[in-house]
């Protein structure tokens, strides 16, 4: 089944690597996973890793340009070219007079896109509970408009950005009523939700079973920098009710790269949220790079990898073709036992940790 139709117009398991026995020389191993194997999200089939588009039109944190768009699809080329089909944007991610833009430069890259992968490509896209977003029928409505902006038919995934459960509960059952509406008209073939705690996860998903509507992903701030007890029991909430989780900023915004250090931060927002939490993560970032050292792989392909070893969908950030090579190296292998073992103390030996999404509920 094609995931994507273009408009006419246009917690702390472990993981083991699997090995082909009864070999009279070394014992091979096979990669836990490679980009083109593909895991079940609802009714879809995604790559292993995603990329997330949030920069895409951010001026503000990522200092975007539209000079950029040209390398921007290279990103999406590179990416699709290697078996990665699924990617996260937001109809909310742009800055100013570029709201939207993400969602445009992907329906974009999509239409000129050349191959047979074309046709497999899944996105997941997230509606703001903006408080003007008030019925079903103006959530629908921001689900068409996203359709209008990329130019397809259906979306893969339509997520609810964020609960207003903290603020605004009134609002958030017309925001499922809206979730329900567009999956019932088939504008997106599955739903999902974004910065959910566990107990608004439990009442939505039970919310959208009584209606029919089967709840398949709950996006996650998720990293080294970010697992404490409400992303444990998120998780396995998820797992036990067949929930696909998606672990959005792995890389903690950039501080688990191993790029930056209290001398060197980055420009803008970012560096001042660096300049308070990096002093503190030498003990993570230090296990991070003795891992990669002895792995020959780099400190970003680590900290991913951990997360896929948890049984979650990592979405990192990209903007560059160097970026795209990097984080596909984070695939076709598994972290040990003890190497997850070793990066989960030193997170807890390290005493900062990534502040959590003002939207995020419990």
């Amino acid at each position: 089944m094609a995931c994507l139709t273009l408009k006419a117009t246009s917690y702390f398991t472990s993981s083991s690597e699997t090995s082909i026995p009864s070999l009279p020389f070394k014992t091979l191993k096979l990669p836990a996973f490679w980009p083109w194997q593909k895991l079940k999200v609802g009714p879809l089939s995604v790559s292993p890793m995603g990329f997330g588009t949030w920069a895409w039109g951010n001026q503000l944190l990522w200092g975007y340009q539209e000079s950029m768009d040209s390398e921007l699809q290279q990103v999406f080329n590179l990416a699709v070219d290697n078996g990665i089909n699924l990617f996260d944007t937001a109809d909310s991610y742009g800055t100013g007079r570029l709201n939207g833009k993400s969602e445009k430069l992907l329906g974009k890259f999509i239409r000129e896109f050349q191959g047979q992968r074309r046709k497999d490509i899944v996105i997941a896209t997230k509606f703001a509970a903006y408080p003007w977003r008030l019925t079903p029928g103006q959530f629908v409505n921001a689900c068409n408009a996203s359709l209008d902006r990329m130019q397809i038919e259906q979306i893969g995934i339509g997520q609810l950005h964020w609960s207003t459960a903290n603020y605004a509960p009134l609002q958030e059952r017309a925001l499922w009523d809206g979730l329900v509406a567009m999956y019932d008209k088939g504008l997106v073939q599955a739903v999902g939700v974004s910065n959910y705690g566990p107990k608004q996860l439990l009442k939505i998903y039970e919310y959208l079973k009584a209606r029919g509507v089967p709840l398949c992903s709950a996006q996650v701030q998720f990293s080294l920098l970010s697992v404490g007890e409400d992303q444990l029991e998120i998780k396995n909430i998820c797992d036990s009710l067949g929930i696909r989780m998606i672990a959005y900023s792995p890389l903690g915004l950039g501080m688990l790269t191993g790029k930056y250090s209290p001398s060197n931060l980055p420009s803008g927002p970012r560096g001042f949220l660096f300049k308070q939490i990096l002093p503190g993560l030498q003990p993570l970032l230090g296990s991070l790079k003795e891992i990669a050292q002895k792995r020959k792989k780099t400190v970003p392909q680590v900290a991913i990898n951990w997360c896929i070893s948890k049984g979650t969908i990592p979405i990192p950030g990209v903007k560059t073709v160097k970026q795209v090579e990097e984080n596909l190296g984070a695939l076709g292998w598994r972290l040990s036992s003890q190497e997850l073992l070793q990066l989960e103390n030193a997170a807890r030996e390290s005493p900062q940790k990534m502040i959590q999404n003002v939207f995020q509920t419990k």
